[in-house]
């Protein structure tokens, strides 16, 4: 496993629908949480992620936040069955489920003189974050 370099907070609207979404439905695992600061690191695979619902603990806000908080940003997350990823998300009925963004597809990006496929879909999940799971098609020649 590579080591983490980045691991980003994400401020949320209710610590325990978080917990829901991202556990439950898209199969993150807890690797720790503080209660009283209504915050959590989880992980999967190799991408981990916090959480701490906003008002709660040490907020640290540059602006004035308005829903949804995730404009403008989307986390690309790699996993070894976006199939079945993707069919458990159409599957799951609001407040668990997020709203998808973009559905499953087949993508090749030009790199230098290759193009590296993605087979990806986006969700957005319950306070706007996008979220882009995808599984390595490998590479081509152009």
């Amino acid at each position: 496993m590579r080591p983490i370099g980045l691991v980003p907070e994400l401020y949320v609207s209710d610590i325990a629908k978080t917990r829901v979404f991202y556990v439950d439905l898209l199969g993150f695992k807890v690797l720790y949480e503080r209660p009283e600061d209504k915050f959590m690191y989880m992980e999967r695979g190799n991408a981990r992620m916090m959480f701490e619902e906003l008002g709660v603990g040490r907020n640290w806000i540059t602006g004035e936040l308005e829903p949804p908080w995730g404009r403008g940003i989307n986390f690309q997350i790699e996993v070894e069955n976006v199939d079945e990823l993707y069919a458990k998300v159409q599957g799951a009925a609001p407040p668990v489920g997020g709203k998808l963004f973009l559905p499953l597809e087949e993508k090749w990006y030009r790199k230098d003189d290759v193009h590296v496929g993605n087979k990806q879909f986006i969700v957005q999940d319950l306070d706007g974050y996008l979220l882009q799971f995808f599984e390595d098609l490998g590479q081509r020649k152009n």
